[in-house]
C-alpha cells in the first residue's frame, strides 16, 4: 500500500478522496488546498504518491509540478482534475506527472492509478491516451509552448494569473529583474506583446480557466 499527499482546494473533494483511500488500507499522510504548504508538505513527508489538482484557489497545480520537478522529490504525482484538455495532459506528463485522472472517473479507476503508479508505471485515465499524444504532437505544442523551459512555462500562468514580477519574484525567491528577463523571453518565443496576449493564450492552451 502506497503513503499519500492531497493537493485539491475543496474539502468535500479531499474528505471523499481519504475516504476511499483509506478504506482500501491506503495511509493518507497530509493534505492541502495550497500549493505553497503542499509543496513544503510533500519535501517534508515524501509521500509514494501525490494526488493533484490542476486548479487550485487562484494557483495553477502546474507550479507544484515544476518545483517537484526542479527539486527532484522522490514522490509520484497523480494529476486529478475536471480537465481534458489535449495541452494539459500533455503539459502535466511533459513535467513528471506518472499518472493523470479526470475528476469524472470511477473510484476503481482511481484505486488502480494509485496502484500503477505507486508500482512506478504510468496510468492515464481511459480515453486519454490519444490525446495525450495529440498535445505533445500537435504544431502548437513543437513550435511554442514546446520550447518554454518549465520555469518559463511557471512564471507564464503566474503573470497570467495576474500576478506582478515582485509577487512572482516573492514566491519563487527571484528577484523582480529576473522574473521580468522570464518573462520577456517567454513572450519573445511565443510572439505574445502583452500581458493580455499571455492570459488569452494561457486560457486557449488550457493552463488556466476562464473562472481564473
Amino acid at each position: 500500500m502506497s503513503s499519500i499527499y492531497l493537493i485539491d482546494d475543496h474539502a468535500m473533494m479531499r474528505d471523499g478522496l481519504r475516504a476511499l483511500l483509506e478504506d482500501a488500507g491506503h495511509l493518507i499522510v497530509g493534505e492541502t488546498g495550497d500549493v505553497t504548504n503542499g509543496l513544503a508538505e510533500v519535501a517534508r513527508l515524501e509521500p509514494d504518491v501525490t494526488l493533484l489538482d490542476l486548479h487550485l484557489d487562484g494557483r495553477s497545480g502546474f507550479e507544484l509540478l515544476v518545483e517537484l520537478q526542479r527539486r527532484d522529490l522522490p514522490t509520484r504525482v497523480i494529476v486529478l482534475t475536471m480537465s481534458d484538455h489535449p495541452r494539459n495532459v500533455a503539459e502535466a506528463l511533459r513535467m513528471g506527472a506518472t499518472g493523470y485522472l479526470l475528476k469524472g472517473s470511477a473510484g476503481s479507476e482511481l484505486l488502480a492509478a494509485v496502484e500503477a503508479v505507486g508500482a512506478g508505471r504510468r496510468y492515464l485515465s481511459t480515453g486519454l491516451s490519444d490525446i495525450a499524444v495529440e498535445g505533445l504532437v500537435s504544431p502548437a505544442a513543437k513550435d511554442k509552448a514546446g520550447t518554454l523551459s518549465p520555469r518559463e512555462r511557471q512564471i507564464l500562468v503566474m503573470v497570467a494569473r495576474g500576478k506582478s514580477s515582485a509577487a512572482i519574484g516573492e514566491e519563487l525567491h527571484l528577484s523582480p529583474k529576473t522574473v521580468d528577463t522570464y518573462r520577456s523571453r517567454l513572450m519573445a518565443k511565443l510572439d505574445l506583446g502583452d500581458v493580455p496576449a499571455i492570459v488569452r493564450w494561457a486560457i486557449r492552451e488550457g493552463l488556466i480557466d476562464l473562472e481564473d
